[in-house]
């Protein structure tokens, strides 16, 4: 865990000398939100696993609204129908679909785009009860927000 600049330069030597100096002299600490840096796949494949297992359980129980809880205000969600912006979208998707689905999910890539953004590239199968299960390809960017981590992106792909 990294706290301050001099850390964060120190581990990553990332700017220049020049800039170091100055972060030192002015003794800048990271603001709260950067303070974890991460490095490790295990890192963002553990934190999309808390926020996609949830998802999972929501789905696989038919409760729209907990599974909206889990994106940010402003998410951009793309399922298989046309996109929504925000919860509410979210929720109404969810609501539409029919009682008995579930979902399992498979983290096929993760990146991590900065200290406060993760990005998750997954296989999913929903299985319905009444027709064969569908598998799609699923991109996720995760961001940390005051409350923990949520969805802020989500986008839904067919395979060909």
């Amino acid at each position: 865990m990294y706290t301050t600049y001099r850390e964060v330069i120190a581990a990553r030597r990332f700017v220049e000398p020049q800039a170091y100096d100055w972060c030192i002299e002015a003794h800048y600490d990271l603001p709260t939100s950067r303070k974890a840096i991460m490095s490790s796949t295990a890192d963002s494949i553990a934190i999309l696993r808390n926020v996609l297992d949830p998802w999972k359980d929501g789905v696989d129980s038919h409760e729209p609204q907990r599974v909206a809880s889990l994106f940010t205000e402003d998410a951009i969600f793309q399922g298989l129908h046309p996109y929504s912006v925000g919860r509410e979208g979210v929720a109404a998707y969810y609501e539409s679909q029919p009682r008995g689905l579930t979902a399992t999910y498979r983290i096929l890539e993760t990146r991590q785009l900065a200290a406060d953004v993760v990005q998750g590239y997954l296989s999913v199968d929903f299985m319905f009860t009444d027709r064969p299960s569908l598998n799609v390809y699923l991109c996720v960017l995760v961001k940390r927000v005051v409350n923990g981590w949520r969805i802020c992106h989500y986008q839904v792909s067919l395979p060909h």
